[in-house]
């Protein structure tokens, strides 16, 4: 399995990328995955040149690759303006379209004081959710108090958990997808004359009449 964790922290020492890298290794001991830390200050000026050119460089094109090849993602941001940085929502908006879609996602943020641990819900998963990524049901925040304190590591032991689950979920081979399932369990008979005609190569025309009168007869 492969596990990319994204981390927008811009500071060094970065407590976005420390809680980053807590994440990964809580993740990583129950996946046995290998770990890939994207640093998008590292990329900051590829990223500008590519939302103004329209292609990446060489570092932001194997970082984009690295992303969309991930068997899960760990996502986390400072809080800026009660929201994600520009920098990380910059990254994701160059990213190909359907790129995370049923990808397993972490979503975390770090902030200066507790009453911005809403960005997870009001900012993150939106975005997430928009990306039609599978986003794991427990965030992590961690404001400048939360460091040493109890509480911080169980939610990212909570956390880790969970996105194990989902990675482990999405990479099993499914045997019927469940979409399929669906459509089979509601679909109408279909009339013998057409089953007939369609096994022997021939096209058949069922007049609109008769299928309305055999979805009466199943309905």
């Amino acid at each position: 399995m492969r596990l990319v964790v994204v981390s927008a922290g811009l500071s060094v020492p970065s407590s976005t990328r420390l809680l980053a890298d807590r994440l990964a290794a809580a993740t990583a001991a129950r996946t046995g995955a290998q770990v890939r830390v994207v640093e998008l200050r590292d990329l900051a000026v590829e990223i500008a040149h590519h939302l103004t050119s329209g292609f990446p460089g060489r570092g932001l094109a194997a970082a984009l690759d690295a992303v969309t090849g991930a068997d899960g993602l760990i996502v986390v941001t400072p809080v800026f303006s009660a929201s994600y940085s520009g920098l990380f929502k910059s990254f994701f908006d160059v990213l190909e379209r359907d790129a995370l879609a049923g990808k397993p996602v972490l979503i975390a943020a770090t902030g200066g004081s507790a009453r911005h641990s809403l960005v997870l819900d009001h900012a993150l998963r939106p975005l997430f959710a928009h990306l039609r990524a599978v986003v794991a049901p427990t965030g992590v925040y961690a404001a400048s108090e939360d460091w040493g304190a109890e509480g911080l590591e169980g939610r990212i032991e909570r956390a880790a958990g969970e996105l194990a689950g989902l990675m482990r979920a999405v990479g099993a081979p499914a045997a019927v997808a469940p979409a399929a399932v669906a459509r089979s369990a509601v679909a109408p008979a279909v009339p013998q004359q057409q089953g007939a005609a369609d096994a022997a190569g021939e096209l058949t025309v069922v007049p609109f009449e008769e299928q309305l009168a055999a979805l009466r007869r199943s309905g």
